[in-house]
C-alpha cells in the first residue's frame, strides 16, 4: 500500500460523507418512509414474503457484498470501507440522541425524496470517491464498475431498480415512485461525484 493511500484529506473525506450520509438518512428516510432500493430494500422484501429478520439477511447481504468488494478492489477499498461504516454507525448514533430536525417533511413525499437524494448522493458519493463503501450497496456497485466499465450510477440505478420492482408486490405504486426518484438522484449525485479528480 503506498503512502499516498493514508492520504489525511482521505480519512477526512471518507468520515465526512458517512456523516452527511447518517445525517440524512435519520433526519429524512427514516422520518419520510421514502427509501433506497438495494439491500435495505431487499431486505425488507425478504421480510414480508419469506419472514426473514433484517437483522440476519442485511448482515449476510452486506458481509457478501464486502467480500465481493475486497476480491475485487483489494486491500485499499476494504480499509477505507471500513473507516466508511464505522464513522457512518456513529454518526447515526449521534444523531439519533437528537429528534428529528424536520417531522413534517413526511407530509411531503415529493420534497423527502429530493432532498433524501442530496443526502445520500453527496454522501455516499464522498466515500466512494476516495475508495470506500459505507455500505453494502455501494460496495457492490463499485465492484461491478469495475468489472464491466459501466458508469457506477447506472449499476446504482439497475441494482436498485430489480430491487424496487420486485417490492412493488407489497408496496404501493405511488410510494415506490417517489424512491424510485430518490434513487435516480442519488445515484447520479455520487457518479458525479467519482467523475471528479481524485484527493491527493
Amino acid at each position: 500500500m503506498r503512502k499516498n493511500d493514508l492520504s489525511p484529506s482521505k480519512w477526512l473525506l471518507s468520515m465526512l460523507g458517512s456523516a452527511i450520509l447518517a445525517f440524512g438518512l435519520y433526519n429524512i428516510h427514516s422520518v419520510s418512509a421514502v427509501t433506497e432500493g438495494g439491500v435495505l430494500g431487499l431486505t425488507l422484501l425478504l421480510q414480508h414474503w419469506i419472514h426473514l429478520s433484517p437483522a440476519i439477511t442485511g448482515l449476510l447481504l452486506n458481509a457478501s457484498c464486502y467480500l465481493f468488494g475486497w476480491r475485487t478492489l483489494g486491500k485499499k477499498f476494504l480499509l477505507y470501507s471500513i473507516v466508511s461504516t464505522i464513522s457512518f454507525s456513529l454518526g447515526y448514533a449521534l444523531c439519533q440522541q437528537f429528534p428529528p430536525l424536520w417531522p413534517e417533511i413526511a407530509r411531503h413525499p415529493l420534497l423527502a425524496a429530493i432532498t433524501g437524494a442530496l443526502f445520500v448522493g453527496v454522501g455516499a458519493g464522498l466515500c466512494v470517491r476516495v475508495g470506500g463503501a459505507p455500505s453494502g450497496d455501494d460496495a457492490l456497485a463499485m465492484s461491478l464498475a469495475r468489472l464491466t466499465g459501466l458508469g457506477i450510477q447506472w449499476i446504482y440505478l439497475a441494482c436498485d431498480l430489480i430491487v424496487l420492482l420486485l417490492s412493488l408486490s407489497y408496496i404501493p405504486l405511488a410510494r415506490i415512485g417517489y424512491s424510485l426518484l430518490t434513487v435516480l438522484l442519488s445515484g447520479q449525485i455520487i457518479g458525479f461525484l467519482q467523475r471528479m479528480p481524485s484527493v491527493n
